[in-house]
């Protein structure tokens, strides 16, 4: 009896350490940021962090949610460069579409 015990002791114990071990791989694990700039943007704005992508839809909208440019481009080196110098000033949101990913962000363009 004292060695079932003993052994049902040391498999939870080993499950709990197996648990404990997985739990911390998942804390260290940390979602890649976006990086926006210049931030305000004049002519181009640039976009770090990103997912490569053979097809991405970048939907860029005012603040009114219209869409005010379209395109769809190859993400490479996890970076995007998307011209602006026809848009008005103000601040836009940029949606980039692709099987890989789904993000937003924002940007200013003086």
């Amino acid at each position: 009896m004292k060695i079932r015990l003993l052994s049902l002791f040391f498999i939870l114990l080993s499950a709990s350490t197996v648990l404990a071990q997985s739990a911390d791989e998942n804390a260290f694990e940390k979602k890649q940021e976006l990086v926006v700039f210049p931030n305000p943007a004049e002519n181009t704005v640039h976009i770090l962090g990103l997912g490569n992508s053979s097809r991405a839809g970048i939907f860029i909208t005012d603040t009114y949610g219209n869409t005010v440019m379209q395109l769809r481009w190859e993400i490479k080196n996890n970076s995007l460069s998307i011209p602006i110098p026809n848009l008005a000033s103000g601040i836009y949101v940029v949606t980039i579409n692709s099987p890989e990913q789904k993000v937003q962000t924002k940007f200013y363009k003086k």
